[in-house]
């Protein structure tokens, strides 16, 4: 084998040497023996995490100062499986369970508010960790360097890659942390800090099904991916906020109705404009949700989901609390009658007339399984001339 400046080489047919290794971070061979894992995994979780396993369960819980029980708990809550009494915690688990644990013993949270901490932090980055190392390996690895596997290349990758996403992370949390605290402190009383008036929003993607038998699933996931993209841009863009993607759907909330219309309307002129996109439906309602964890649940919601379905083909329906509140702000008029009473009545006094940027039609009141009677409305954009 020769070796080169960086201490890479090849041997006789030509196959290059994995990257070096730092030695700090070399796992002793008898440890990949006991865990029965592939070495180069053990090296890169220990890259990752920045320490060795050292802990069993039981002992992490007693060094922490809690119990076994409350342990299991949160890590249960964080998404992580049981591993029994394996040597598989580091000094970072420990922390972390001490942490929790402190912040329950200072007052500052009940036990039950550190669990969903745990568990919408555990949700949440589990996600993003399994995009991200997709997303990268695939756009970074392929093809692999000549005669390295993917798995090879991912250790250097990830080694590169770890400082610079970490504070990228933490940045990002603490935007969005702002962002929500000033929504919090803006509320007008504390019920509503948990129960607010919102408008909801759902946009789906019309015959994925059929899609999903006529597609290769390299196809679908570009598209879903298309998807997802435009609609959270468009979303974030117009002052809106994405709750979560569905694959084929994608459900949003907006503070106010105006904003919630606008966010519909670009979604379905965006989505139109491009061939490779089926059409699309949207429906909104407007009302009291109740937030958890990041997600809006209620009746409000359960609407909007209804109205999405009955929608038609690129178009937009919206309940009569959504249309109330664009009357009543004047984004709309009641009627195209009354828009053009008032323009009559602004030109015979020699006024600017009122301008409105969505009109409004009611259609067929029609029952709703587990909602009654409801009364929808289509929303469209309407001519700044009245």
């Amino acid at each position: 084998m020769t070796v080169d400046d960086t201490g890479s080489g090849t041997d006789g047919d030509g196959r290059m040497d994995p990257p070096p290794l730092s030695p700090a971070l070399e796992p002793e061979d008898d440890q990949a023996a006991d865990s029965g894992q592939n070495p180069l995994a053990l090296r890169l979780e220990q890259l990752i995490l920045g320490a060795e396993r050292r802990y069993t369960p039981f002992q992490a819980a007693r060094s922490a100062g809690v119990s076994m029980e409350l342990a299991s708990r949160f890590w249960r809550a964080m998404g992580f499986a049981d591993i029994g009494q394996a040597k598989a915690l580091t000094e970072a688990d420990v922390l972390a369970l001490r942490r929790l644990a402190g912040l329950v013993e200072a007052g500052l949270l009940s036990e039950a508010m550190a669990v969903q901490v745990a568990r919408s932090t555990g949700q949440t980055t589990a996600r993003l960790a399994e995009w991200q190392m997709d997303s990268f390996l695939e756009g970074l690895t392929e093809p692999p360097e000549p005669g390295m596997t993917r798995t090879e290349v991912t250790y250097p990758i990830v080694e590169l890659l770890l400082p610079e996403l970490e504070e990228f992370l933490v940045y990002v949390w603490r935007r969005q942390l702002a962002a929500s605290a000033g929504r919090v402190i803006q509320t007008a009383d504390d019920e509503e800090m948990v129960d607010r008036r919102l408008a909801v929003g759902f946009a789906d993607l019309v015959g994925f099904t059929r899609l999903t038998r006529r597609m290769e699933e390299e196809e679908l996931g570009e598209l879903v991916e298309a998807f997802e993209t435009t609609a959270a841009d468009l979303v974030a863009a117009n002052g809106g906020r994405l709750i979560k993607t569905l694959g084929d759907e994608v459900l949003y909330a907006a503070d106010d109705a105006g904003v919630a219309a606008e966010i519909a309307l670009r979604l379905i002129e965006t989505m139109a404009n491009d061939e490779t996109m089926p059409e699309l439906r949207v429906g909104i309602a407007f009302g009291t949700v109740t937030t958890r964890m990041g997600d809006v649940f209620g009746t409000t919601v359960n609407l909007a989901s209804r109205l999405t379905s009955i929608a038609p083909r690129d178009a937009v329906l919206v309940d009569s609390a959504f249309a109330e509140d664009l009357i009543r702000t004047g984004e709309a008029p009641a009627s195209e009658a009354e828009a053009a009473e008032a323009a009559a009545a602004a030109e015979k006094e020699g006024e600017e007339p009122p301008t409105y940027r969505f009109a409004l039609q009611p259609m067929w009141q029609r029952p709703v399984r587990g909602l009654g009677v409801i009364e929808p409305w289509l929303l469209t954009r309407r001519s700044v001339e009245p």
